[in-house]
């Protein structure tokens, strides 16, 4: 069966005065994948993803999300997407609870809290303010705001940074549970695993431009056809099983 395509981006430059920091990239997301982006600080991928969103102005190109225009639709786009807050954008004095019906007000959305929380496993913490959370559970109230308007894609951006591996893999499973419930994921982080676990495929972007698209498992193929060998034996599990492994696999505070 032929793939959908929900997000098509077509020659996208985005300059400020001289400097041109999206230089004239191509790629497209098909619906119900993960797709990430990766690349070095300064490449360009919350430029992209802001564009997109239609949260920032592109200099040229043409982008449609699920069809729909970003320069002439932004509104309907809007309507579908789903973007990750920062902690700045919670007000202190509600709980959980409180800050989900705001949110759901602000889309025109009914909503039980109860049920959404349940799925980001932060029902017991309805009562709680947001500065109470860990830093865990801060992530997951986070990607449960982008869920309130029933998105079909949501945008995560480095959702899992200063994170212990504990949290990390929570966030992990509960990704591909998104996924699995048909929401297109589309995702920047600087975490080679969190892109080869996650990720169908990836754009690896660099100084404004895609320098690969593929597969994880394909590009790291194309690789070792070079000749690429690591310096040190690959070992059956690294040090982050081995925490894992000693310290629990329970969502605890996390």
């Amino acid at each position: 069966m032929e793939k959908k395509i929900i997000i098509d981006v077509q020659n996208l430059v985005k300059t400020y005065g001289n400097f041109e920091a999206i230089k004239g990239i191509n790629f497209q997301v098909f619906e119900g994948e993960i797709f990430g982006l990766l690349g070095p600080n300064g490449a360009g991928k919350s430029t992209t993803l802001e564009i997109i969103e239609t949260l920032r102005e592109k200099t040229s190109g043409i982008i449609t999300v699920a069809g729909f225009d970003v320069d002439t639709q932004a509104s309907e786009i809007k309507k579908i997407i789903g973007v990750q807050l920062q902690a700045s954008g919670f007000y202190p004095g509600l709980n959980l609870a409180e800050l989900i019906q705001l949110f759901a007000g602000l889309y025109n959305e009914k909503i039980q809290p109860i049920e959404l929380l349940e799925k980001v496993n932060l029902a017991d913490k309805a009562k709680a303010k947001y500065k109470e959370l860990s830093g865990g559970q801060k992530q997951r109230f986070s990607i449960a705001t982008t869920l309130i308007n029933k998105p079909q894609i949501i945008f995560l951006d480095e959702p899992t940074t200063g994170l212990d591996p504990q949290a990390r893999r929570n966030l992990w499973e509960l990704i591909a549970e998104i996924r699995k419930q048909g929401t297109t994921v589309i995702i920047t982080t600087h975490y080679m695993d969190e892109a080869e676990v996650l990720c169908d495929r990836v754009a690896i972007v660099d100084a404004g431009k895609i320098i690969a698209l593929n597969t994880p498992s394909q590009l790291i193929d194309d690789l070792v056809s070079t000749g690429f060998e690591r310096p040190v034996q690959v070992k059956k599990a690294n040090l982050e099983d081995v925490f894992i492994q000693l310290t629990g696999y329970s969502i605890r505070e996390a």
